[in-house]
């Protein structure tokens, strides 16, 4: 019996049509030989499959100036495949699997990710998760800040510095040398993430030295919210009120039209105080402009089993709706049951502090 192909990676992704010159959403799916793409989550049949084998992968991409976080996968056929994330760290999460697989399938090995015991000498009582949590907890850990280089703004992350300094004063270590083997071990196992060019180009080291400790090397932790984006003082000065809450949460989700009570894959961006959520066409050229927005003070959020109104549907599963203050109703899809779980979670404790 044939063994099934083991998922990787799924979501969703813009992808450039091969033909023409239109964007469009899609439903990705990242197996361990294999990129395949679907017109929508659930369906039996892609709309295409792309080999890895022999395949290479471009990422930043700048084919495209328009469209940022984009990458592209270039096959033995001399083919160009080019998808958009809908963030810098869903790129880069996206880039990093799409190469391991096409390394293991040069090496003639099944797909893991690098180990951490292999490359750095851990003590076999070391627990990476049960650190991780104690460094995440919000009065005893690591302090999540907002710092700034490069005429950039970098929130909820920390410097590399602050990890050791912590990690000696919680006497998890004796000494610098025994932290940067620790936070090594965290940043090669995903759970600590780099945030600039400084700490990224560690981090494509996997050994003890993929980690930086230094205060101008900057982190953030895996499921934290973290964001960059370009600073300037005549940039915040035009900002709109909306717009001027740090971002806490993005990606892409399945909304539900208001008036032809069609889906559509859409870009959403969580904004605390204010609270507001954004929403845009993951597809456009010019991400500038939302196409609504969702004022989140005050609001409900649920999940639900069902639509509202009653009427059948394909999309189930993983649904929730929030009720804005002013009793406007949106309906909107998660992929998986954790995102679903999250993404609620977030929008609660902005809705509750958010102006």
């Amino acid at each position: 019996m044939e063994e099934e192909a083991k998922v990787i990676r799924e979501g969703y992704l813009v992808k450039k049509g091969n033909m023409f010159n239109t964007w469009k959403a899609v439903w990705v799916v990242l197996l361990e030989d294999t990129f395949e793409f679907y017109s929508k989550k659930g369906d039996v049949n892609p709309k295409g499959v792309i080999p890895l084998k022999g395949s290479s992968i471009t990422s930043p991409c700048t084919d495209y100036i328009k469209r940022m976080f984009l990458f592209k996968l270039h096959t033995t056929k001399n083919q160009d495949h080019y998808l958009q994330a809908s963030h810098l760290e869903e790129r880069d999460a996206w880039v990093k699997d799409v190469k391991t697989a096409i390394q293991c399938i040069e090496g003639g090995q099944k797909f893991a990710r690098k180990s951490t015991r292999k490359s750095i000498k851990l003590p076999e009582n070391i627990n990476l998760g049960a650190l991780y949590l104690s460094m995440k907890d919000p009065e005893t850990g690591v302090k999540e800040l907002k710092l700034q280089k490069d005429r950039k703004v970098f929130n909820h992350c920390f410097a590399g510095a602050s990890v050791i300094d912590w990690l000696l004063s919680s006497n998890f270590v004796r000494n610098r040398r025994e932290g940067m083997m620790l936070a090594a071990a965290l940043v090669c196992d995903g759970y600590v993430q780099p945030a600039e060019e400084k700490a990224k180009s560690a981090a494509e080291r996997i050994t003890e030295n993929c980690f930086i400790d230094d205060s101008n090397a900057y982190y953030y932790f895996a499921d934290s919210g973290f964001f960059s984006e370009g600073s300037s003082d005549d940039d915040e000065e035009i900002l709109k009120e909306e717009f001027r809450g740090v971002i806490v949460k993005q990606g892409c989700l399945l909304k539900q039209g208001h008036r032809r009570k069609n889906w559509k894959v859409r870009k959403f961006v969580l904004h605390d105080d204010p609270a507001y959520l954004h929403y845009y066409d993951p597809a456009a050229d010019d991400q500038d402009q939302p196409l609504g927005s969702i004022h989140l003070r005050s609001c409900v959020v649920t999940a639900t089993d069902g639509l509202s109104d009653g009427k059948k549907s394909d999309v189930k599963g993983n649904l929730f709706e929030i009720i804005t203050s002013d009793e406007v109703h949106y309906l909107i899809q998660a992929a998986t049951r954790e995102e679903l779980t999250e993404w609620i979670k977030v929008i609660k404790s902005v809705a509750s502090t958010g102006k």
